[in-house]
């Protein structure tokens, strides 16, 4: 079993109520309140800049040039490409880029992204990257997932951009270098006496991931 599937393994219980979540399955199938997502788009437009800022940590804990290479294409990528790309998708849904600068950030993102920012602060690069991957792929499987709902590319369903978007190949294929370059650290790094460590981060940031789908849902349930 590789190092991932034992994390998923341990952490099955918070896996699940993170990738399948209400909030997720609402979008697949059309009916998740359109405040919810709002609401989602905004908070995470604000974790994307403290995405970047875990990546720009990547570069200084990697141990390895080639380390620091894979944290800096990260670092470019979310500056660069994703956060331009969650602005066009926020403008469809009538949010402006002052709308998302000057949102307040919720309670339930700055949890996350601050965990991650001192998982990595406490630890060393694979500390880092555990705590991350729950969000880097964990979208992916979430995608996949959803993309095989009957309703979830069809022109009528408003959420069938974002699902294409994370089911799509160029991401996944992001998701599928995090985790080959998650495996290359724990060949490295894991030693089964801190396996129960990194398990319990992992495990807690993907209790905070979920969080991030239940602000949303509490939202279009408001």
């Amino acid at each position: 079993m590789s190092f991932f599937e034992r994390l998923k393994t341990a952490a099955s219980a918070e896996w699940r109520a993170y990738t399948e979540h209400a909030f997720t399955n609402a979008m697949a199938d059309g009916s998740l309140a359109e405040a919810a997502f709002r609401h989602y788009l905004v908070q995470d437009y604000l974790f994307l800049i403290e995405f970047a800022r875990a990546y720009a940590l990547a570069v200084y804990k990697a141990p390895q040039l080639a380390d620091m290479r894979e944290a800096a294409a990260g670092l470019s990528a979310i500056l660069d490409v994703e956060m331009d790309l969650h602005v066009k998708l926020c403008a469809g849904w009538g949010l402006s880029p002052g709308d998302l600068e000057q949102a307040p950030p919720a309670v339930e993102m700055l949890a996350y992204t601050r965990y991650v920012l001192d998982a990595g602060m406490r630890g060393d690069l694979l500390s880092l990257k555990v705590a991350l991957a729950p969000c880097v792929i964990g979208y992916a499987e979430i995608a996949t997932r959803l993309v095989a709902h009957p309703n979830a590319l069809l022109a009528t369903n408003p959420y069938r951009v974002w699902i294409a978007e994370y089911a799509g190949a160029p991401y996944q294929e992001v998701a599928a270098n995090a985790r080959a370059h998650l495996e290359s650290l724990a060949d490295r790094y894991a030693t089964p006496a801190r396996e129960a460590e990194l398990i319990a981060t992992f495990k807690e940031a993907t209790r905070l991931e979920a969080d991030f789908w239940e602000m949303g849902w509490r939202v279009g349930k408001s």
